[in-house]
């Protein structure tokens, strides 16, 4: 066997539970010995782990794997991998000429066997490696660690797949039912995370307050927790990511309130703030527990973060339900928001809902909520300064003047317990400053989505600013 043909070349599309899975296959084929490669072109494996849940990441996946496709040399592989081929199976491949094999999203533990039987094969034909059963967690898994890092963070997958039944939603139909992990693989996963030094753990799943419904656990999630925070005490960051509306316990909300390793943040989906478009997305349309509940864990977390997503333009969305969205955002002042325009998915019950909403009216809209929460975002933020923030040291970068010309100045970017990684804000702070710690921050200046500090002095282990310090120089919080 040729050096090139032991080398694979991993391209991961979509959401950081893509990136999991991404890194899942990556680790079972280092472990066959194939070398992973930066360059498609030394690589005699090419895999793209594709995103298929709304139509522009569809898109993007498609045109990565013709580029790859277009590109490819004698003896090279070209496999699609993911949720676009989960949902397109065979007809991916009239989509891709030159594609060798498809697997999808509930077999992606099977990736160096695919890789075989493509390879036994003189002149091999298309394979698609699509059987609808998921991986029997905790032993089909093969030992991969569920796990995608980046730099101090890391994001562990504790469940996958999703029973809720959104109208606008195809992850039922890619992924399959939710199946929980068994909870003492996620706590090995969390000390092994902690003993390689990563500060942040972020919990994962399509919706983490499901987690152990299968395993018949009551409450979960918080169950989870409250092991895990005694399994690593020492791990400084427990960050949730996907809470379903109407399945956060007050068992949750004391536990948050009472562990400081679990970040005052919470992204919670909300989708919209009208009961009468929540129905059509077959969402939980109780407004009234979401103020309630929001206002319950205010009480008991007054610095608490929340993010959330809504959907904007979902068909028959009237004038005045979209006003009610606006309305429940001025009410709740969420400290982020993440919108989208809705996006038409096929064989979902919302492809067949009547009153589609214009795009010219769904871009005015997005247009009208976002200028919104930029200003209560601002306040937000504003609210910070003077302050002083954990500050989570990510790397560095060239200060600037007003006008965006180059100062003589080295700034460190980092993050707070309010920022998830890619899709919230930065902390800029003066000096250099170790990356992969967590550093005290004074608060002096606030933006529309991003902060700026300066080290905090006379907190434990004194730092100094402007100071370039190296490893072991900072105490790890």
């Amino acid at each position: 066997m040729t050096h090139r043909s032991q080398s694979y070349f991993l391209l991961s599309l979509g959401c950081a539970k893509n990136t999991v899975d991404s890194e899942s296959m990556a680790q079972l084929l280092n472990g066959a010995g194939f070398r992973g490669e930066a360059d498609p072109d030394r690589a005699g494996v090419l895999i793209v782990n594709t995103c298929g849940f709304i139509d522009s990441a569809r898109r993007e996946s498609i045109e990565a794997l013709r580029d790859l496709a277009s590109h490819k040399r004698k003896g090279q592989l070209l496999i699609a991998a993911g949720c676009l081929s989960q949902r397109a199976g065979a007809g991916l491949v009239k989509d891709v000429p030159g594609l060798d094999g498809v697997i999808g999203t509930r077999r992606w533990m099977d990736i160096v066997d695919l890789v075989g039987r493509l390879r036994a094969r003189p002149h091999p034909e298309p394979i698609y490696h699509l059987p609808t059963e998921a991986a029997t967690v905790g032993s089909d898994e093969h030992g991969a660690l569920r796990a995608a890092r980046e730099g101090a963070s890391a994001y562990l997958k504790i469940a996958d797949g999703c029973r809720r039944p959104c109208a606008f939603c195809a992850i039922p139909a890619i992924k399959g039912t939710a199946v929980s992990r068994p909870m003492d693989a996620i706590l090995d996963e969390a000390r092994r995370l902690r003993d390689g030094g990563v500060q942040e753990l972020i919990l994962i799943a399509q919706d983490l307050t499901d987690y152990g419904h299968d395993l018949g656990l009551k409450d979960g999630l918080a169950q989870l927790l409250e092991a895990m925070t005694r399994a690593v005490p020492d791990l400084p960051w427990i960050r949730l990511m996907y809470a379903y509306p109407g399945a956060v316990t007050p068992r949750l909300i004391d536990l948050m309130a009472a562990s400081p390793q679990i970040l005052p943040y919470l992204d919670i989906p909300l989708q919209h703030g009208h009961r009468e478009t929540l129905l059509r997305m077959r969402r939980p349309a109780n407004l009234d527990w979401v103020y309630r509940t929001l206002g319950a864990m205010r009480d008991k977390m007054p610095d608490l973060a929340i993010r959330t997503t809504f959907i904007v333009g979902y068909p028959g969305e009237t004038e005045d339900e979209f006003e009610g969205l606006l309305q429940f955002v001025r009410d709740l002042e969420f400290d982020r928001v993440g919108a989208f325009t809705y996006s038409f998915e096929a064989g979902t019950p919302s492809a067949g809902q009547p009153d589609h909403v214009p795009a010219e009216v769904m871009a005015e809209r997005h247009e009208r909520l976002m200028l919104l929460q930029q200003g209560i975002s601002l306040a937000r933020n504003q609210a910070q300064v003077g302050r002083t923030l954990d500050v989570l040291i990510e790397g560095h970068g060239q200060a600037e003047d007003e006008d965006g010309h180059p100062l003589d100045e080295v700034i460190s970017v980092g993050r707070s317990y309010r920022d998830a990684p890619e899709i919230d804000g930065y902390v800029f702070v003066a000096g250099e400053l170790p990356v992969g710690r967590i550093v005290p921050v004074r608060i002096d200046g606030a933006m529309v989505y991003d902060l700026t500090g300066t080290v905090q002095t006379g907190a434990p282990g004194v730092i100094v600013p402007g100071q370039i310090y190296g490893p072991g120089d900072l105490p790890v919080r």
